[in-house]
């Protein structure tokens, strides 16, 4: 595999914990914002940080230490990408996942969604370094810098119109298509039997350090950040439909009584 430079290494490190720590102050301020008290909040935002740090540090040493593979039996890497989409979901349907879908902002939650953009611009680089085939950069077939340049624009719509849910909706079924779009690609661009995409190198610089937090961190936030405005907007759904029956009651006329 071809050595990353510095800059390149640099960068995705740090947005992975910029991503990582972003999550962190997210659980913190749902926590307060959804009646906590500090101290109850601070408890939150430690178990946040040690959960999220052991998480790093566990992918990363397996990735270091030569854990991780495509084509070994069985194929640990696939083990971890699906042990990433359990953590994603189940996170997403817990009381931790309600906190933070109803303690934080609709235009926070999209908002949040827009690191895809300087990641986009880091894969393109990874692939003009010759660590990521072409077709998982934009200047292929992935077109997820879509999503994190729009995150940017809906949520500033979301600032001052808050009830543009619609819009919202839009974005986030589109985003979801967007990251459907490159999952598909990076695994049959991977070294497994299914591999359409033959064209070198391979799709295995994920199985290494630092680079497996692509699907450990980045994916799993762009799942987790997904799950979270769509149960938002399943929130606001069900109170504008309960603001709108109560409406209508109260103006429906009383029968007089003689």
């Amino acid at each position: 595999m071809v050595n990353a430079s510095a800059q390149l290494t640099a960068s995705f490190v740090a947005l992975a914990l910029l991503v990582a720590g972003a999550f962190v102050v997210a659980v913190h301020r749902s926590a307060r914002a959804t009646g906590h008290t500090p101290a109850q909040a601070r408890r939150e935002g430690l178990l946040a940080v040690v959960g999220t740090a052991a998480w790093l540090g566990a992918t990363a040493l397996a990735a270091a230490g030569g854990l991780l593979s495509f084509t070994s039996r069985p194929p640990t890497m696939l083990l971890l990408v699906a042990a990433i989409v359990i953590v994603a979901v189940t996170l997403g349907v817990s009381r931790l996942g309600e906190r933070l879908a109803t303690g934080l902002p609709l235009a926070v939650l999209v908002g949040a969604q827009a690191f895809r953009f300087p990641l986009e611009l880091i894969m393109h680089r990874a692939y003009a370094e010759g660590l990521m085939p072409v077709q998982m950069s934009y200047a292929g077939r992935n077109f997820d810098i879509v999503t994190g340049v729009s995150a940017l624009l809906v949520a500033t719509v979301l600032i001052w119109r808050p009830r543009a849910l619609a819009l919202a909706r839009l974005w986030n079924v589109m985003g979801v298509v967007l990251l459907a779009n490159i999952l598909v690609i990076a695994m049959l661009s991977a070294p497994t039997p299914f591999r359409v995409f033959h064209n070198e190198p391979a799709n295995i610089w994920v199985t290494q350090a630092p680079w497996v937090w692509l699907p450990a961190v980045f994916v799993l936030a762009a799942i987790l950040g997904h799950l979270l405005v769509f149960r938002r907007l399943r929130r606001e759904a069900r109170a504008g439909a309960g603001a709108a029956s109560g409406g209508r009651a109260a103006a429906m006329p009383h029968p007089v009584r003689d």
